[in-house]
């Protein structure tokens, strides 16, 4: 059988497996382990296992679980809440200022967590409720959670990114760092729709009445120093690495001490916070780890077959296909698997054959590591199967409809395809920062 026919049996069995409910890793590290023994014989095995030994060997992979117990124990601990009360008061008298400030707090929280779902439940259970209390319309404070949870794997530290460092070979600080600028232009263009919109239509987002907004000068500032808590952690942690004192694991480590410090000194971290944020940071870092095995084991395969050589002679040699109409195509195949794909799921499953053939058509990886993560980020929100709208019907209250939910997200898709267009098109939006740091 023909090497190329092997790889679309692989992927087409792989896909098969995942649609009937197999769990993501056991698919794609079946179907390694599989192939590599039909191929070569039991010589073959050796090959996911020489993936699991250059995998427990790579010492970035330690950042992991650092960021995500940072992350929860800032979440956990009420720090969130902290932050919502500040923009509560210091956004209330515009209008839509609440809707606004939930985007910044969602940035907050990313630079915290690096996570969508935490985005999600914060903004769920904590300024949900509050919006509609004030009268916003549900429609559009609906779209708001979700585009702003969606900033969770762009800016950093995101974990989604250290995930395709990991697999592309790449160096994790410079995608980070390509992913700052996108990420908050990003923020910036939601909070432009949310001002426009209600100035627009004031009673989408009406201010905040005087008695709720007028606290005093000392409380304001109080607020203020408790919202800037997170700042605070977020900047100990990344100004060493930046400025090359410290390695990424040391910054992890120091991001997760003072986050807990930060709990311990504000009297919450209490036992019952502690073993949620360490259960929690174990639950999700096996997970990464299952999937990362299963990734390199797969990639090794592939690399085996010579299949990524053989589709990019048919694009580029028999086919003709310019490299940005397959760079396109690519885009829009991730927006497919979104509907009923995890950002985590794509990047496993098309990471073999998408980002070496990336690296052939001659565009720089890290600038596609950015692209891959905003399309993950409109994927996300795609009906039918959007991860993101399943998480908002499953936390939003009753009143609140799938129809409402489908029907929120459709201005925000909007402003995430023409960000994705702004870095296509202009690569330097995502490449200035990293090159201006480590050059």
């Amino acid at each position: 059988m023909p090497y190329e026919m092997i790889a679309i049996l692989m992927f087409s069995t792989m896909m098969l497996m995942l649609l009937t409910g197999q769990r993501v890793f056991g698919a794609i590290g079946f179907v390694a382990a599989a192939g590599g023994m039909l191929l070569w014989g039991t010589g073959g095995a050796d090959m996911p296992f020489s993936a699991a030994m250059k995998l427990m060997k790579w010492y970035p992979l330690l950042t992991l679980p650092m960021f995500i117990f940072m992350g929860y124990v800032l979440s956990e601990s009420r720090i969130a809440d902290d932050l919502y009360k500040m923009f509560h008061v210091w956004m209330g008298p515009v209008r839509g200022g609440l809707a606004i400030g939930t985007i910044l707090l969602m940035v907050l929280i990313s630079a915290m967590n690096g996570l969508s779902v935490a985005g999600m439940a914060i903004g769920a259970t904590i300024a949900l409720p509050e919006l509609l209390k004030r009268g916003y319309d549900k429609i559009m404070v609906t779209g708001v959670i979700q585009a702003g949870s969606s900033l969770g794997i762009l800016v950093p530290p995101s974990v989604v990114l250290v995930l395709y460092a990991m697999i592309a070979r790449q160096p994790v600080g410079q995608l980070w760092l390509a992913g700052v600028i996108p990420g908050l232009m990003m923020a910036t263009m939601f909070i432009i729709y949310i001002y426009v919109r209600c100035k627009i239509q004031p009673d989408l987002g009406p201010p905040l009445p005087a008695e709720e907004r007028n606290v005093g000068t000392r409380e304001k500032l109080r607020l203020l120093r408790s919202g800037l808590l997170p700042l605070i952690i977020f900047a100990v942690m990344m100004v060493p690495f930046v400025k090359g004192w410290t390695s990424l694991v040391e910054s992890s480590a120091i991001g997760a001490m003072a986050a807990f410090l930060a709990a311990v000194i504000k009297g919450r971290m209490t036992r019952e916070v502690f073993e949620n944020s360490v259960r929690n940071t174990l639950g999700i870092s096996c997970m990464f780890m299952w999937i990362i095995l299963a990734a390199l084991g797969f990639g090794a395969i592939f690399d085996g077959l010579g299949a990524v050589k053989a589709i990019s002679d048919l694009f580029t040699a028999q086919w003709g296909l310019d490299p940005w109409i397959i760079l396109i195509l690519m885009q829009l195949s991730f927006i497919v698997m979104g509907t009923f794909l995890d950002d985590t799921a794509m990047l496993v499953i098309v990471a073999p054959l998408y980002v070496p053939l990336v690296g052939e058509l001659g565009f720089d990886l890290i600038w596609y590591g950015v692209l891959y993560t905003i399309t993950c980020q409109i994927a996300y929100m795609t009906p039918p199967f959007g991860y993101n709208l399943f998480l908002m019907r499953a936390m939003a209250p009753p009143e609140i409809s799938i129809i409402d939910i489908y029907r929120s997200i459709i201005p925000f898709v909007a402003v995430m395809f023409v960000a994705l267009a702004a870095v296509m098109a202009f690569p330097q939006i995502a490449l200035w920062l990293p090159d201006l740091v480590y050059n």
